[in-house]
């Protein structure tokens, strides 16, 4: 996940926030009205189109939630597709309750390069309560909303996230994004509260590792900011370590004599166990026995590197990448890990 997508507001400071308000009209090419200042048959609509999209889901009819999409996404349809086949059994036997919609507006007769809709109640230093981000790129022009559903079920908890744009007087999907709000058993609050705990013993990498669940497991699209994904990202900046990558910028790790490009690191739930990932690249990975090699070999650095790991994660999977995105993973038990 890049923790930098959810920082879409912050530190641009009210004198920057004040000069859009008093643009003119002309230029003001997004608009926003959150749930309280549209009309309630406006909301009515949102949700109810909403809710039988989400029925769609629950059935599995994923030829019916095409037909009712908009024509650019029934055109590339693959991945609402495999999100509806990842998500389904859980939709199946799951409640859906909408939270208050956005309505966003997109003037002009171009699609918008970075589309920014600033929503509800800003205040002096930016967000409040009240207020969310959108920040969508290549948005053609027209009439959207953004519906969040969170789905409670006897399974997991999930949120589902819809784009609806209207076309004549229907509202038709124009985005599907389904997001687990649990990883290993866990919500975000509890990985947030063992980020606090490892920042408190000065782990600070394993903080970072949690803090960045925390996020994602609280925040349903990349795409949307809040007050609370701001303070939650501030808070995870604070124990940044140089020494990880990050927000794209790689950082070099010499296994055995052999310097690596490592370029990500995160979190994965596995069933109960959360394992801890690391990425690098590789220029070669067609021999599976050097690059499993090479994994083993990274695994092994990576640990002896950061110790703490081993109080935070069950096991590290390594993953070499080829130039062309292929990648031979591997995974190893932290305690064979010598």
């Amino acid at each position: 996940m890049n923790l930098a997508s959810l920082k879409l507001w912050k530190r641009r400071g009210a004198l920057a926030f004040v000069a859009l308000l008093l643009g003119a009209g002309a230029a003001y090419s997004q608009t926003c009205l959150s749930a309280p200042d549209m009309g309630a048959p406006v909301r009515t609509a949102l949700e109810s189109a909403a809710q039988r999209y989400f029925e769609m889901s629950a059935r599995g009819d994923a030829a019916a939630l095409k037909q009712n999409s908009i024509p650019a996404l029934a055109a590339s349809f693959g991945g609402v597709e495999a999100a509806l086949r990842d998500n389904q059994s859980i939709f199946s036997a799951a409640h859906a309750s909408a939270r208050p919609p956005f309505l966003l507006t997109a003037d002009g007769p171009d699609p918008l390069p970075h589309a920014e809709f600033l929503c509800g109640v800003f205040g002096p230093s930016g967000q409040t309560s009240q207020s969310a981000v959108f920040v969508l790129n290549n948005l053609p022009p027209g009439k959207y909303a953004v519906v969040i559903l969170d789905v409670s079920g006897e399974k997991e908890l999930r949120t589902l996230t819809l784009i609806l744009q209207q076309l004549g007087a229907d509202w038709k999907l124009a985005g599907y994004y389904a997001r687990a709000s649990e990883a290993a058993g866990h919500d975000g609050n509890w990985y947030l509260d063992k980020a606090r705990d490892f920042k408190k013993k000065s782990q600070n990498h394993n903080a970072w590792l949690f803090y960045r669940d925390a996020i994602a497991l609280n925040s349903p699209v990349d795409f949307m900011s809040t007050l609370a994904s701001d303070k939650l990202y501030d808070e995870a900046q604070s124990v940044h370590p140089a020494d990880m990558p990050a927000d794209g910028n790689p950082v070099e790790l010499t296994a055995a004599g052999k310097t690596y490009r490592w370029t990500e690191i995160f979190p994965l739930a596995v069933g109960n166990d959360l394992d801890v990932v690391v990425r690098y690249s590789s220029p070669d990975i067609s021999s599976t026995q050097k690059t499993f090699e090479e994994n083993m070999q990274v695994i092994r650095t990576l640990v002896a590197k950061f110790p703490e790991l081993r109080e935070a994660f069950a096991g590290v999977v390594a993953r070499a990448v080829a130039p062309n995105g292929q990648d031979y993973g591997s995974m190893l038990p932290m305690k064979e890990i010598k």
